[in-house]
């Protein structure tokens, strides 16, 4: 079955729980495939997909459980290794982006030991403001490999780093490691996003990696803290 059909689904049981169009459980098996028309497996790979975000938890003998909704106001929800473009669009927000530095240069000793690249390593630096739903909400400081990310321009930039990354180049992302912090906000951040009174940030500082274990990514998101949320997902590892 094309991913396409499982992802559609994933897609819209993710909305009928968000709209709270299922109360405790998602419905049986049998009635998602006579539902969507596909097979048993397709619904297991959406299903799997909603319980990988946290939304549901498949329980033996019960069925699947519904784990978590979310407010009706609209909040970036931080999940899984996607673009910026990717968040967006599964939290509904119109993005728009907007490079506002954009260089080259080698990392010293000091850089390096920043953002984990080996000194000498040629990067790619550059910043972007991300606008969501037309408000200045996030600033993105960015350092990419150049031996990976070949021919950035910011006009690529301003679209998705990921997309040409994966689509264009032939790469595959596949990890990232993160840290939150919350932090007082700078003068480039009250230069650059709409804060009000609002006098610290979230802060999102990500390392990524390549298929080969290769870093080629360090990434500090500065975003407004009233719009941001972040769900982890945890299971408890059981004793043999």
């Amino acid at each position: 079955m094309p991913a396409a059909k499982y992802e559609a689904i994933y897609e819209r049981l993710r909305q009928s729980i968000e709209a709270r169009e299922y109360q405790r459980m998602l419905p049986s098996e049998h009635q998602l495939t006579a539902l969507y028309g596909c097979s048993r497996n397709t619904i297991r790979r959406a299903i799997a997909r909603l319980a990988e975000e946290g939304y549901v938890q498949s329980v033996h003998g019960k069925g699947v459980l519904i784990l978590r909704r979310f407010a009706a106001e609209k909040q970036l929800l931080i999940s899984g290794v996607e673009s910026m473009e990717e968040a967006a669009a599964r939290n509904h927000f119109s993005l728009r982006t907007k490079v506002i530095y954009f260089t080259e240069l080698t990392a010293d000793a000091q850089l390096a030991a920043l953002t984990g690249f080996p000194e000498g390593s040629a990067l790619y630096h550059l910043r972007r403001v991300r606008y969501l739903d037309g408000e200045a909400m996030i600033i993105d400081h960015n350092y990419f490999l150049r031996d990976v990310v070949r021919d950035l321009t910011p006009e690529i930039a301003e679209t998705s780093v990921y997309a040409y990354v994966e689509d264009v180049l032939g790469e595959s992302i596949v990890t990232t490691q993160r840290r939150y912090t919350v932090e007082p906000r700078t003068e480039l951040d009250s230069k650059y996003l709409d804060l009000g009174e609002r006098n610290c940030l979230a802060v999102v500082t990500s390392w990524t990696y390549n298929a080969n274990g290769t870093l080629f990514e360090y990434t500090q998101s500065r975003h407004r803290p009233d719009r941001f949320v972040f769900y982890g997902l945890v299971q408890r590892k059981h004793k043999p």
